[in-house]
């Protein structure tokens, strides 16, 4: 893989590798440890500049102290070095002086390369130009880097390089930081809104003997000391709600979840999901809750309620619209009244659409495909899509006005699903029925279809109370609070496909 530019060839950097690598031995048989320990800083950059930013040119200060970062930009001037150090929270300029520092130590430091990490104690001033800056007593060589930066310290070009080698975009690449920082920030505030309102954290299972809730094939391993197969889970929620029937009456969990599926600007096979459960509640006051849970978490961030997001822009202003399934069907894909209700037309308009749907596909199953092909990505949002087929929803509770639907929806946004909710099923005849439809479906080939889960049916017969539950894809959020347009800018470490020749 490069790692600098197209005009830097391997041989390259290979030969700068060299060179750092000898100067490695000269610092240790010139007695300078190039891995130095004990160093402990008493500021970082962002606490430097407010801390001394009353400082003014030709102000004398006299009490020192003392610093550290990665060495990104250095300037010598015969006499005096001006040099860039990076650390945890931004940038800062170092000033060595060769009558300040002494002649041997001023020869010492010429000879540190971009990437070198040191440790910087000194005086804060400010110079001409009106910078705040450190003037440095005294410094010691922290880590001795062997790999040089990308050729343009500020960024790399590469993006396969960006995703693979993490690290490497983090030191150059401020956005990349930028984004780390707010999916932090992002995950601080749902779990802080919702302990508020009562909710409890747990933690379940991530190896599950039977995987469920949701659609998605898992992946698989063995347990050799229980002699059993065992799945990644693919969802918490099973195990959440049978916590609702233990008598915690809100729970939630910032979970890992795992689905063997394809990798795209939008799919990772490991991402993080928010799910929360809430008794005593149905879908709608989950709708509710999740405005002012987005809302909120848009005044956080932005101080507002209107932001953009690739070349358009995102209104969070309250009340979101609420669409059925059948609606947004009617308006986006023109569909009329009639023949929304025929399979056959159904069928046959998902034909046109060159979508391969099997003969005897149901009605609900119908809709939802015309609707990941023509609806989705149309929904700018944010909106709430509600009552989905009952064969799409097999744990969501059916409308009690239209049976074959459910009390469930979906919110949208940038053609996006970003959350997923809906009023529990909590009848466990019903929800036999269910798994047992599922498995005939895996039978036939659905390998994504749930499998039935004994004890979770036997949970619901002890009884669970009446409750709402969502799940809120993390990792999409975080893209469109921070205009990513892929899952992989928002995700330290993304899966990719093996590295076909090493750097």
């Amino acid at each position: 893989m490069p790692v600098h530019s197209s005009t830097e060839s391997k041989a390259n950097i290979a030969s700068l590798v060299e060179i750092r690598r000898r100067k490695l031995q000269e610092f240790l048989e010139g007695g300078v440890n190039p891995y130095a320990t004990g160093f402990a800083p008493d500021l970082t950059s962002d606490e430097f500049s407010t801390r001394f930013g009353y400082v003014k040119e030709g102000d004398e200060l006299v009490d020192q102290v003392k610093m550290a970062g990665r060495i990104i930009a250095m300037r010598v001037m015969g006499k005096a070095t001006f040099a860039r150090l990076r650390d945890s929270a931004g940038d800062y300029q170092i000033y060595l002086a060769r009558d300040t520092v002494g002649e041997q130590h001023y020869k010492l430091f010429k000879k540190f390369d971009i990437g070198d990490i040191v440790g910087v104690a000194g005086i804060p001033f400010r110079t001409r130009t009106g910078e705040l800056s450190l003037m440095v007593k005294q410094f010691v060589l922290l880590t001795k880097s062997l790999r040089p930066l990308p050729e343009k310290w500020h960024g790399l070009s590469d993006v396969e390089t960006r995703y693979r080698q993490r690290y490497l975009d983090l030191i150059v690449n401020h956005h990349a930081r930028e984004i780390v920082i707010a999916r932090s920030r992002i995950i601080a505030y749902l779990r802080n809104f919702l302990e508020r309102r009562g909710f409890l954290e747990v933690e379940t299972p991530m190896m599950q003997p039977i995987p469920g809730g949701a659609t998605a094939k898992p992946f698989e391993t063995f347990h050799h000391a229980l002699g059993r197969q065992l799945y990644l889970r693919i969802a918490p929620e099973l195990y959440l709600k049978r916590l609702l029937v233990g008598g915690f009456d809100r729970v939630f969990e910032i979970n890992r979840n795992f689905r063997n599926e394809g990798i795209s600007t939008q799919h990772n096979p490991e991402f993080t999901m928010l799910e929360f459960y809430q008794a005593y509640s149905t879908y709608e006051d989950l709708m509710d809750l999740t405005e002012e849970m987005f809302c909120g978490l848009a005044m956080d961030l932005f101080g507002r309620l209107r932001f953009p997001y690739g070349e358009g822009e995102v209104d969070f202003t309250r009340p979101w619209p609420r669409k059925t399934v059948r609606e947004a069907l009617i308006e986006y894909a023109g569909l009329s009244e009639q023949e929304i209700d025929d399979r056959n037309s159904m069928f046959i308009k998902a034909i046109e659409c060159g979508l391969d749907v099997p003969q005897d596909h149901s009605l609900g199953r119908l809709w939802m495909a015309l609707f990941d092909e023509l609806v989705e990505k149309r929904l700018w949002g944010p909106v709430f899509i509600h009552k989905y087929p009952v064969e799409v929803s097999p744990l969501a509770r059916r409308n009690e006005e239209d049976p074959t639907v459910t009390d469930r929806f979906e919110l949208y946004i940038c053609g996006r699903e970003t959350a997923n909710a809906f009023t529990e099923l909590t009848d466990p005849i019903d929800q036999r029925s269910r798994f047992e439809e599922q498995v005939r479906a895996r039978a036939s080939g659905d390998e994504e279809a749930h499998f039935l889960d004994e004890d979770f049916v036997r949970a619901l017969e002890y009884g669970m109370p009446p409750a709402a539950g969502e799940g809120i894809g993390i990792d999409r959020l975080v893209m469109l609070m921070t205009n990513s347009a892929s899952i992989r800018e928002v995700i330290l470490f993304p899966h990719m496909r093996p590295e076909k020749s090493s750097a």
